[in-house]
């Protein structure tokens, strides 16, 4: 197998990491670009889009690490891993499919349907509060959307949301690359707020429901069973934190596609292409929890594979001439919401909020117009921008 360094801190990388995805693409077992070993994680990478869809889904894969290899959890940062223990995005079955059952019985496509002319009020609402002048567009529109929609679906204060999108900030830098010790321990008081904050609303509703997903997550039942209050906590902060991180992204890096191309329309075509073209989200971890030979490589118990979505997204084997915006194109459904058992369970919101927020945008602001041009934070596996200044 192929061996290739390169640093995902390195400021070429993390503005663009598309060529070093096509020359991973190139370099791969004989020729076939779909497996190759990527030095500075010490792990095997997918980067094509059929390798990166077979691991997603292969059973032989999970996402806990078989529990003779889990490494050991410093004290300091034990708090987060609590947490993070109760989390369906990492857990394999049995536990995930209980888990994942009780949630999509309260998170169900009609009650996401419903907000569309909740979102596109509040849409609205924001941009009649636009400055006059240049402006950060990630401030003012970006982030704002997603964490007040999921405050309202979860039933808290959305006059929280500047404690939400803090404690999600921080728990979140947990899994960008090269995380110093200052990172973990604001990431550990963010868990803390956010779980006490949270077990007080959980109490509240068991006492007091109402029609809101936190009550109907606490009433879900499955085979008898419901979620423990640690689980109910955890559920929460999932989809506060993987929802909003991942819409933010998307909505400016959509945002800066769309007018670099003059594009100002928009409907399900473009939001799917823009989640193709450049997603929020670059790589996902499986675990092998059976020997098993993939793509001609014999993977051993326990060890790592690194699912690169953003890689397998621009595949000219999947999609012809991948590196050009193209809504009209056909192909593959992307896997910027990932694959198999793990496949986002918000995606159906997170579709709905990029679709609403973009079109309200671009119909009540037709001149829209870059006032710089935007820069990638340094936060891989994530991909968004770091400011987005604009004019209206």
């Amino acid at each position: 197998m192929q061996s290739l360094t390169q640093s995902p801190t390195d400021p070429t990388f993390v503005q663009d990491p598309y060529p070093f995805y096509e020359a991973a693409r190139s370099a791969g077992d004989w020729g076939t670009g779909d497996l190759f070993y990527w030095t500075d994680y010490g792990a095997v990478c997918a980067v094509s889009h059929a390798a990166v869809a077979a691991c997603l889904k292969d059973k032989r894969m999970g996402r806990e690490i078989p529990a003779e290899f889990a490494p050991a959890i410093p004290a300091h940062i034990a708090p987060f891993y609590a947490v993070e223990s109760h989390s369906m995005l990492e857990l394999n079955p049995p536990r995930h499919t209980r888990l994942r059952g009780l949630v999509l019985r309260a998170f169900t496509s009609r009650r996401i349907a419903e907000l569309e002319p909740e979102i596109a009020t509040l849409c609205h609402q924001l941009i009649d509060e636009f400055p006059n002048g240049e402006f950060d567009l990630l401030n003012a529109y970006a982030r704002t959307v997603p964490v007040i929609i999921i405050a309202r679906l979860l039933g808290v204060p959305e006059t929280r949301a500047d404690d939400l999108l803090a404690w999600s900030n921080a728990m979140v830098s947990m899994y960008v690359s090269g995380r110093t010790r200052a990172v973990e321990d604001k990431a550990v008081a963010a868990t803390d707020s956010f779980v006490a904050f949270l077990r007080g609303y959980v109490d509240e509703k068991r006492k007091t429901p109402a029609d809101d997903l936190l009550s109907h997550l606490i009433a879900a039942e499955e085979d008898g069973e419901k979620l423990t209050t640690d689980e109910l906590i955890t559920t929460c902060i999932l989809l506060l934190n993987a929802g909003h991180e991942a819409t933010v992204h998307t909505l400016g890096n959509t945002v800066k596609t769309l007018l670099d191309r003059d594009i100002r329309t928009v409907d399900a075509q473009i939001v799917e292409e823009a989640l193709r073209f450049d997603p929020p989200l670059h790589m996902f971890d499986r675990y092998v929890i059976e020997d098993c030979v993939v793509f001609g490589h014999a993977f051993k118990r326990g060890d790592t594979v690194k699912c690169l979505l953003g890689a397998a997204n621009r595949d000219s084997a999947a999609y012809p001439d991948p590196n050009t915006f193209d809504p009209t194109r056909k192909g593959p459904v992307n896997v910027a919401f990932g694959g198999g058992i793990h496949f986002c369970v918000g995606a159906p919101l997170a579709r709905l909020e990029l679709r609403v927020a973009l079109q309200v945008l671009f119909d009540r602001c037709p001149n829209l117009r870059l006032t710089v041009q935007p820069q990638y934070g340094d936060t891989y596996h994530f991909h968004g921008l770091q400011a987005l200044h604009v004019r209206t």
